[in-house]
């Protein structure tokens, strides 16, 4: 509010010069547009993100089905991960060959990650597979769907308040750099008779 009176009281100041009345009012502007464009941005990114996000966990769990798999054997090793950070996730996770029933009916056999300790031939745990029993990734809850719509859409309301307090501060630097050029240019008129002004010379 004060920078609004300040603003206000501004207008009529004899000392005050048009680039300054210029730049008041695009700060103003720029304040409006981040209080008000930048969170409406986000609001509209964030709702279009969620609503893509819950269409996929939609389809996902109709295209991903969790079946029992049955260990037959622990597989031979484990290869090198190129990514250490995925390593710590892994950890409880062992490679075993194991034999599953797709939602089609037909048997499957191969290499899978094993939520187990220490399995033994026999042992059942959970895997993820498509319609033809090929193992998929686990479907996206509502949960994280939701989480990643609200940092897509609070990422856009930042980004666009950047926009804004970036685009404004150029136009400031390019009208202070017209002001400086301005007054190099009086200055070179006037700086020749500096100073011998009633001389008589």
């Amino acid at each position: 509010m004060r920078a609004i009176r300040g603003l206000w009281r501004w207008r009529h100041n004899p000392l005050r010069r048009t680039t300054d009345l210029a730049e008041a009012w695009l700060a103003l502007g720029a304040l409006l547009l981040i209080l008000v464009a930048a969170p409406l941005a986000g609001v509209l990114i964030g709702g279009l993100a969620q609503d893509a996000l819950q269409r996929s966990v939609r389809e996902q769990r109709l295209d991903r089905h969790p079946v029992v798999a049955t260990v037959v054997k622990k597989a031979d090793r484990t290869p090198l991960d190129p990514d250490p950070e995925t390593s710590s996730g892994r950890d409880s996770h062992t490679r075993v060959i194991a034999d599953w029933k797709a939602p089609d009916g037909t048997t499957q056999r191969d290499t899978v990650m094993a939520a187990l300790n220490s399995p033994q031939r026999g042992d059942h745990f959970t895997v993820w597979t498509d319609l033809h029993g090929r193992v998929v990734g686990r479907p996206l809850d509502t949960a994280t769907a939701a989480t990643h719509a609200v940092l897509a859409g609070f990422g856009t309301a930042v980004a666009c308040a950047g926009l804004v307090e970036g685009s404004r501060r150029l136009v400031v630097w390019r009208m202070v750099r017209r002001r400086y050029d301005r007054l190099d240019q009086a200055w070179s008129q006037a700086g020749p008779d500096w100073g011998r002004t009633g001389t008589g010379s």
